[in-house]
């Protein structure tokens, strides 16, 4: 089976407690591994494309604070630099989205939904746009914990 994503980025020498800990917990970095896959690679990916929705995620990572997670995520999708890059009412209404929840989400209300329909995205495809967004908060997260408990920064 290949290592996932998060051990990857966390690189925790063997034996250490980090790889210990990962080890144990096999089970739950298969499950991580296969919501990253359902989340980012999905069969369907309705109306968010696979580098989108790459880009979100290295934007909800970069956001985060986590420049490893950042670039692991722009390797496989690139917005413009700016907002202003964007002609797409939707894809710019995507982005004042993300950037909302992804740093003050208890901000976010219903208008905040209704400015995505209004800029034609779809129930679908905010559902979507949320797994995203929370997949790569817990990525974050947990990254974050290993990197305590004294994996690689």
């Amino acid at each position: 089976m290949r290592p996932n994503v998060i051990e990857q980025l966390i690189e925790a020498p063997p034996g250490s407690p980090v790889a210990q800990a990962l080890a144990a917990r096999a089970p739950l970095m298969q499950a991580s591994q296969a919501n990253y896959d359902a989340v980012l690679t999905p069969q369907d990916p309705g109306g968010l494309s696979q580098a989108l929705r790459f880009a979100l995620a290295a934007r909800v990572a970069r956001l985060g604070g986590d420049a490893r997670l950042a670039a692991h995520y722009a390797a496989g999708g690139a917005l413009p630099e700016t907002d202003a890059g964007w002609q797409d009412a939707a894809t710019t209404a995507i982005l004042r989205h993300v950037d909302l929840i992804a740093t003050t989400p208890r901000d976010a209300t219903q208008a905040d939904i209704a400015a995505l329909q209004a800029a034609g995205v779809t129930t679908g495809d905010i559902v979507r746009l949320s797994q995203l967004i929370a997949f790569v908060s817990y990525q974050l997260r947990l990254i974050a914990g290993l990197r305590l408990m004294g994996a690689t920064p």
